[in-house]
C-alpha cells in the first residue's frame, strides 16, 4: 500500500526528491534488487536439496519422484514452508536511520511510529513508510514563486505596494500527522506564509518595512504560520523566517527612489529649521528672562529707596515735634550743606558788603589759586 513513490494518499511528502518518503521492500514490488532474489532462491533450492537427500549443487539434482531414499511429501513441504518464512521475514524487516522516522500501517490504518534501528512491519498485513525528519526543508514564497509573477507584491496599510520575498525553513515534527493531515506538504506552507505576510504587511506602512522593521516582522510571521499549521494538524515545525528582501516593484523603483530623496531632504530641511527655531526661542527665553530680573531688581531698588526715604522723613518728623526750631535750624544747615558745599564761594557778612571790600577783587579766581600754592607748599 506504501510504495516508494509516495505517502498513503500518493502525495510526495516533501520538496526535495532525495528526502521522499522511502517505502519497505515487498517482494514482487520491485523493492528488492533481482540479483538478491536469484541469490536467495538458489540459496533456497540447495537448502531443499540437503533436507531431501541431496548434495547441493554438485549432487546432480533431486532424484526422481518416488526414487529409494528420496524425500517425502512431508520434507518437501517444510522446505517450501521454511522458504516462504524465509522470505517473509526477510520482506517484514526494514531499517530506520536515526534521521529518519517510519509510520507503520496496519489493514491500512495507522499503526504505530517506527524508532531508529531494526524494525519489525509483519507484511503484507503491516505497511510502512520511512520520512527523514531531521533535515531541513526550504520554501519561497515571493518573487514569482509558485508559477505566479504577482506573489511577492503587497499591499501596504499606507496604500504602497512592495515586493517582498522570503523563505520559510521548516521540518516534521510528527511523521503520523504529516502523512495523514496534507494532501501537499509544499503547497500548504507557501500557501500558510503568504496569506500571514500579506496579513502583516497590510497592518504596516511601507517606511518600517524597507528600513528597521525586518526583524520584527520575521518573527511576526514565523509565529503566526506556526499557530495556522498546528491548528492544521500538519506536524511541521517552523525552524526560521528568512526575510531576503523587500523593495518597490520595478515598474516603479526609479520614481520611489526619487521620492525617497525628496522626502530626506525635506526631513533634512525640517531639521535644520527646527534647530533654528529652538535656538531663537532659547536666545529670547535668555533676553526675557534677564529683563525680567533686571525689572526685578529695579523694583526691589526703587522700593527699598522709597522705603528708607520714608523712615527717614518719619524719623525727622519725630524729631521735628520734639523741638521743632532745632529741627528746623538743622534741616535749614544740611540743606544749604548740599546745596553750597559743591562750589567755589565768597561769602561776605552784612556790615562790609558795601563798604570795606574792594568790588573788582576776583576773590572767585583767587581762591582756585590760593589752594594751588598751598599744594606746592606742602
Amino acid at each position: 500500500m506504501a510504495g516508494s513513490g509516495g505517502g498513503p494518499w500518493g502525495g510526495s511528502g516533501g520538496d526535495n526528491r532525495d528526502d521522499e518518503p522511502r517505502g519497505g521492500r515487498r517482494p514482487g514490488d520491485n523493492g528488492l534488487p533481482i540479483g538478491d532474489i536469484d541469490d536467495l532462491m538458489k540459496k533456497g533450492q540447495d537448502r531443499l536439496r540437503v533436507l531431501m537427500g541431496g548434495r547441493g549443487n554438485g549432487g546432480g539434482g533431486l532424484p526422481p519422484r518416488g526414487a529409494a531414499g528420496g524425500p517425502g511429501p512431508k520434507t518437501v513441504a517444510l522446505g517450501v514452508a521454511g522458504l516462504a518464512v524465509a522470505l517473509w521475514a526477510f520482506a517484514s524487516i526494514y531499517t530506520v536511520k536515526p534521521e529518519e522516522r517510519s509510520v507503520e500501517l496496519f489493514l491500512g490504518q495507522f499503526n504505530r511510529v517506527g524508532m531508529p534501528g531494526l524494525n519489525f512491519a509483519p507484511w503484507p498485513f503491516v505497511t510502512y513508510q520511512v520520512i527523514p525528519t531531521s533535515g531541513e526543508r526550504t520554501t519561497d514564497v515571493g518573487s514569482g514563486q509558485g508559477g505566479q509573477n504577482d506573489t511577492g507584491l503587497m499591499l501596504t496599510s499606507d496604500q504602497n505596494i512592495v515586493a517582498i520575498h522570503f523563505q520559510v525553513v521548516w521540518n516534521i515534527e510528527d511523521p503520523q500527522k504529516f502523512l495523514f493531515n496534507l494532501a501537499d506538504p509544499t503547497d500548504t506552507v507557501r500557501a500558510v506564509s503568504e496569506s500571514a505576510m500579506r496579513d502583516i504587511i497590510a497592518r504596516t506602512d511601507l517606511a518600517p518595512i524597507l528600513n528597521k522593521d525586518r526583524g520584527a516582522i520575521a518573527a511576526d510571521l514565523m509565529k503566526a504560520v506556526q499557530d495556522t499549521l498546528d491548528s492544521y494538524g500538519s506536524g511541521i515545525r517552523v525552524i526560521r523566517v528568512n526575510f531576503d528582501s523587500a523593495d518597490p516593484p520595478k515598474e516603479v523603483i526609479d520614481s520611489f527612489r526619487a521620492v525617497q530623496a525628496a522626502q530626506q531632504q525635506r526631513d533634512k530641511l525640517v531639521n535644520e529649521a527646527e534647530a533654528y527655531a529652538n535656538k531663537a526661542l532659547g536666545a529670547a527665553r535668555g533676553q526675557a528672562a534677564q529683563v525680567q530680573q533686571e525689572a526685578e531688581g529695579y523694583k526691589a531698588q526703587v522700593v527699598n529707596q522709597a522705603e528708607g526715604d520714608a523712615s527717614r522723613f518719619d524719623s525727622i518728623y519725630q524729631s521735628y515735634l520734639k523741638a521743632p526750631e532745632v529741627t528746623r535750624e538743622r534741616m535749614y544747615l544740611e540743606t544749604m550743606e548740599g546745596v553750597l558745599g559743591g562750589i567755589n564761594k565768597v561769602i561776605l557778612d552784612g556790615a562790609t558788603a558795601g563798604t570795606g571790600a574792594v568790588p573788582y577783587l576776583p576773590l572767585d579766581r583767587l581762591l582756585p589759586m590760593a589752594g594751588q600754592a598751598k599744594e606746592v607748599g606742602k
